[in-house]
């Protein structure tokens, strides 16, 4: 006797998060750390922003953790939807395309490039005295580089007129701020869209995701 069996409606949530493992583990991180903040003292609520912040002191001190530590937090937990969408809409697209690794590899570089790059250059308006020395201890976390940056690689995944369009737009709403305010947040942004956009060598000659789904096979029970 032949049953057509119907498809689990889970199913398709199961595969996509498998298929993109590292964002969503990250993306769990982060509602963890955002809990912490909701739930902790204010007073202890500013420690952990402070000592797990990339900001020119913690970078001193202690660069590796700094530098780690700061892509697990966001500043405003509020925001965690907003971030939970983006994540969907542009890290878990870019790391099932491209596998994790070099997902991974593009967002970290991204991260750390953009982080210190940024950050040098706040630390050389301190000492010309185009920025307040209190700079040094800014709150200097969240995800957004990473973001950027698969932004800048997603360009390589459309086709024809509308890469050009999306690139545009790309350029445009990282790129606007660059030029009007100016901020090192925004020159962070900019350099990470950038590392995304060069990364189009490691978008060559990609491999299936070993997770991938494979097409639909009807069975016989």
């Amino acid at each position: 006797m032949i049953e057509h069996t119907e498809p689990e409606p889970s199913r398709p949530l199961r595969s996509w998060i498998r298929t993109s493992p590292g964002t969503h583990i990250w993306l769990l991180i982060i509602a963890v750390t955002s809990l912490v903040v909701v739930i902790a003292p204010d007073r202890v609520e500013h420690v952990l922003l402070h000592r797990n912040s990339s900001n020119i002191h913690q970078l001193v001190k202690y660069p590796v953790r700094a530098l780690l530590s700061s892509a697990f937090w966001i500043e405003n937990p509020s925001s965690l939807a907003l971030y939970a969408v983006l994540f969907e809409l542009f890290h878990a697209p870019v790391e099932r395309w491209l596998g994790t690794l070099r997902w991974f590899l593009i967002v970290a570089t991204a991260h750390v490039v953009a982080t210190l790059a940024s950050q040098k250059v706040l630390l050389t308006a301190i000492q010309d005295h185009r920025a307040p020395h209190s700079m040094t201890h800014v709150v200097d976390i969240g995800v957004s580089y990473g973001l950027a940056a698969s932004v800048g690689v997603l360009t390589y995944r459309l086709p024809g007129p509308w890469r050009w369009l999306y690139l545009a737009g790309a350029v445009a709403f990282f790129g606007i701020p660059l030029l009007t305010d100016g901020t090192f947040t925004d020159l962070g942004h900019a350099i990470s869209l950038a590392v995304g956009l060069l990364a189009w060598p490691l978008t060559l000659h990609r491999e299936p995701h070993p997770d991938a789904p494979s097409p639909d096979v009807s069975r016989e029970t």
